[in-house]
Order: C-alpha cells, then sequence, then structure tokens
C-alpha cells in the first residue's frame, strides 16, 4: 500500500528512467494512491520485492473462480477439479461457486490451504491443488499478472519475480523429439539444430500477449492505470524436476536462452516437490546439466527450490547434499526455502560458502510451515542470518497459502524479535539480491547491515532530487531506480511511524 502523500516523492524518480530501464515489463510512473489504513505499521512498510512467487499460485483462489467461471468450466464434484466444458455428468459449472456458498467453500478449500486440519498431510494437499486448478490458470496469464501486481503493489512492494513455464508444449515436443544424449555438450547441440530458437521465438510471442493483457487489465494505457502498472516484474523459467532427463534439460536450455535473449526473463528455477522419486533419484544429474548450461548462457541467473525437505520426508542421505549441491555445482545464486540446511554434511562449512558468495535464501515461512511443519525455532531463519547468509522474505504461493507478503514480514519480527532496523534491511536485501540489471546502492557489512556505496553514496537516500553524478547513475541501473524508490519510501514511513521505528521497537 503506498499512501497518497507518497506519491510526489516517488514521481521524481520517475524523471530519471528511461522508459527501455523496464523492459517492456512497466512504466516507471508512480501508482494511483490507495486507501492508507493510518497506524498500520505492517501494512505500510516498504517491503522490497517478492523473488519467490509462482503465478499459478499466487493469485487468490476466489479469483481462480471468477476465471474459471468466465471461461465456462466445469468442476469435478468428486476431486474438485476444474475441467473442460460441456459439464457431464460428476461436474458442476464453474458458475455455481460463484452463486452457491456451499460449493464455492467446498472450492476454496480444495485448491488453497484454508480450513486445512494442522494434523493433515499439508504436503500432499499443498502440492495437489495446483492439479485440480491447472485448467483454470494457462489460459489468462496476463490477467493473473495483473491481480498479483497490484496485490504487491498495495502493500508497498515495488518489484516482482514471478515463476512460469514459457512455450511448455513446444518444449516438450522438442525434448521428445530430441530424446536423451547422457553427452550434455552434444545433446545441446541436437536440441539447437531441432528446433530450440523457434520455441524461444514462441515463448517471446506468448510473453507479448501476456504483457498486452496484463495492461489491458491493469487499465495501464488509461487516465487513471492500477498501481500494478508502476511496478516492474520479470519472469523466471520454471523447469519440472520430475519429468524425463530430456524434457528437464531441455527446459533449462529454454529458460537459460531465453534469459539472454529477452530481458523480460531473468532466470531459471526447478519446481514441483523436491521429494518426488524422480526428483530424488535425478538431483544430481540435474545439478550437473545446470552447471553445462551456465557455460552455455553465462548470463542467465539460477536460483533454485533446495532443501525444501524434513526428516522422515526423505531418507536421511537426501538431507546432507541437496543445498550444497544446487549452490556448488548447481552454481544457485538464490536458494529457495533451505529448510534442511543444520542436516547438511557440514553445515557450518556451507553456510560460510553462502556468506562469502552472497547466495541468498527465499524464505516463505507460511508456505514452509504448511508444506513442512517448520516454523519457530525448528526454522533455520536465525541460523542463516547468525552466520551471514542473506536471507530475504517471500510468497512462494501466496493464492494456495491464503496470506500475503505482509504475513510474512509480521511473522518475522514476531517469531524472531525483529525491529525496525532488521526488517528494512530484509527489504533492501530483497531488492539488492533482485536479477534487475544494474548495480545497487548498497554495500552489505555484517556488523553494520546496508551502507551506501558508489556514485550515490553521498546522496541522502531517497531524496526528491539525486545530484547529477547519481541521477546518471540511477539511469544506468534499473536495480538502483527500484532501490531509490523505496528508500524514498523508507523516508515518508518513518516519518509516519515515528515511535515504531526507533531502535529496539516494531
Amino acid at each position: 500500500m503506498i499512501p497518497s502523500h507518497l506519491i510526489g516523492a516517488l514521481s521524481a524518480l520517475a524523471l530519471l528512467a528511461p522508459a527501455s530501464a523496464y523492459a517492456a515489463a512497466a512504466p516507471v510512473a508512480p501508482p494511483a494512491p490507495a486507501p492508507a489504513r493510518p497506524g498500520n505499521f505492517f501494512a505500510d512498510l516498504p517491503k522490497g520485492g517478492d523473488l519467490h512467487n509462482h503465478l499459478s499460485g499466487a493469485v487468490t483462489t476466489e479469483f481462480l473462480i471468477e476465471l474459471a467461471a468466465g471461461d465456462g468450466l466445469c468442476i469435478t464434484t468428486d476431486t474438485t477439479t476444474a475441467v473442460p466444458p460441456p459439464c457431464g455428468p460428476g461436474t458442476r459449472p464453474a458458475a455455481d461457486a460463484v452463486t452457491d456458498a456451499a460449493f464455492r467453500q467446498q472450492v476454496i478449500r480444495a485448491w488453497s490451504m484454508q480450513d486445512f486440519p494442522a494434523d493433515g498431510n499439508g504436503h500432499d494437499h499443498f502440492f495437489a491443488t495446483f492439479g485440480k486448478f491447472g485448467e483454470v490458470t494457462w489460459r489468462h496469464p496476463g490477467r493473473m499478472l495483473a491481480e498479483v501486481a497490484n496485490s504487491a503493489a498495495r502493500q508497498n512492494q515495488f518489484y516482482l519475480e514471478t515463476m512460469i513455464s514459457p512455450a511448455s508444449g513446444p518444449a516438450r515436443e522438442l525434448a521428445d523429439r530430441a530424446g536423451y544424449d547422457a553427452d550434455l555438450d552434444r545433446m545441446h547441440d541436437k536440441l539447437v539444430a531441432d528446433g530450440l530458437d523457434a520455441v524461444v521465438r514462441q515463448a517471446r510471442v506468448d510473453a507479448d500477449a501476456t504483457d498486452a493483457e496484463f495492461r489491458t487489465s491493469a487499465h495501464c494505457d488509461t487516465p487513471q492505470p492500477d498501481a500494478a502498472c508502476s511496478l516492474p516484474y520479470r519472469w523466471i523459467s520454471q523447469v519440472a524436476r520430475a519429468g524425463t532427463p530430456q524434457r528437464v534439460f531441455t527446459q533449462m536450455a529454454l529458460g537459460m536462452r531465453l534469459a539472454e535473449r529477452d530481458p523480460r526473463f531473468v532466470a531459471v528455477n526447478l519446481v514441483q516437490p523436491e521429494d518426488d522419486p524422480v526428483a530424488l533419484r535425478d538431483y544430481r544429474l540435474h545439478m550437473r546439466m545446470l552447471n553445462y548450461l551456465k557455460t552455455q548462457y553465462p548470463k542467465a541467473h539460477i536460483t533454485l527450490h533446495a532443501g525444501e525437505l524434513v526428516p522422515g520426508l526423505v531418507k536421511p542421505e537426501d538431507l546432507t547434499f541437496h543445498i550444497r549441491e544446487a549452490a556448488q555445482t548447481g552454481r544457485a545464486e538464490r536458494i529457495g526455502h533451505g529448510v534442511s540446511v543444520l542436516h547438511e554434511d557440514r553445515w557450518e562449512s556451507l553456510m560460510r560458502y553462502m556468506a562469502e558468495r552472497r547466495i541468498a535464501v527465499e524464505v516463505p515461512f507460511h508456505s514452509n510451515e504448511q508444506i513442512l511443519r517448520v516454523s519457530g525455532d525448528a526454522h533455520p531463519f536465525a541460523a542463516y542470518r547468525r552466520h551471514g547468509v542473506p536471507v530475504v522474505l517471500a510468497t512462494d504461493d501466496p493464492g494456495v497459502s491464503r496470506i500475503d507478503i505482509t504475513d510474512e514480514y509480521r511473522r518475522a519480527a514476531e517469531m524472531y524479535g525483529l525491529g525496525y532496523p532488521e526488517l528494512k534491511d530484509l527489504a533492501r536485501a530483497s531488492l539488492e539480491h533482485s536479477f534487475l540489471p544494474g548495480r545497487g546502492l548498497w554495500n552489505r557489512d555484517l556488523r553494520t547491515g546496508y551502507r551506501p556505496t558508489g556514485a550515490c553514496a553521498r546522496e541522502q537516500q531517497g531524496a526528491e532530487r539525486p545530484g547529477e553524478r547519481c541521477a546518471r547513475f540511477l539511469s544506468a541501473s534499473p536495480k538502483a531506480q527500484v532501490e531509490w524508490r523505496q528508500e524514498a519510501a523508507f523516508r515518508l514511513f518513518e516519518a509516519d511511524h515515528a515511535r515504531s521505528t526507533r531502535p529496539g521497537s516494531h
């Protein structure tokens, strides 16, 4: 949420940034003001960016029902799964979930963690939701993006990286046509020869259509654009880790080739349950694939789900190496979840490695608790921080979890006793470790936190008018531009919440 009195301060930055800085993702003009809730510390707090976000799981279940009804889809009465029309025996029109309150609640509980019992199998229910509403989500990615981006902007976030599966059908066809070759260099050559660039072109055409649908849905080209229109976003290409080796490798190659050819795409990530039998069997193979492809696409970024495991979910030996393999062999620049780190062999040396190389951990508290039943002292959040590993808060699948980023910041404060300076650094970290291009504003010192560096080091962070040298720096760095906007928001937030932002308070 961006209170109305922030708008003037943020407008100044818009004058600095060329339209190309956001690479067709969104304009830089500030969003229209949203009604503020006076005195709501966590709602008003500037909260950086969301770097671990799955688009299909990020939209609210209510919005999915609205989309399903609008498309005339049906929902099975036994498994509560969305299916194409016509609605035959054993199904009901999705539109019934709009008008029938009892059916609506049934769908919401099936498609999310709403009212899920604490002693239930949250892991299986969580991952099963995606198959139940999957027929809905592929049809309107731009509308879903507008919904998610609006939510982020209303909560005073400044950037979004969200995961999708680009050109999944053509990629699957290419993989099956090419087959698998254990010689990864030869396999990559075969993919290129058999049409990888055609799949890249299709992914870019699809992204153009998504951008257009987003702009229409968010009213970006009207006199009253939604807040989403000012939120820069980037795509992370998902790789389905439970697939065949040829499909996994092809999706990786597609995602990394896209990241070097289209600035809207920045990275690849492995998705699906890490404890899936195929994902476990091929884990080290997948890391070797990424290691090889990084030599072919050095500018592409890698962020990996790793350590989304607990004892009892997998064999003890599977808890001992996943995060290290992701960081060292898979060359991950960020780790998603990282819950099992204290079970890793030589975990302290692993944390030193991550701290020295600034490999950040993406922490979604609520999904970790819902899927793995890990929270509080059982969560390694505090251990990562003690060892100097960068940590960023994220939502994962906020629609499925029934939460938002404000809930994650509130939980960090209440569960771990963090004050305003620590929360502020978490917000800064989420932008500093984003895959936006350009240098950031900060040097991170383990003892003193974030300190300004570079051309804007002498500036008052977030000032309405940076000096000439700083302005040139900002104009060349999309990352620094977004960070500067957040600093302006921090200054005004601190004026509104003077008592709450004093040291030792939150």
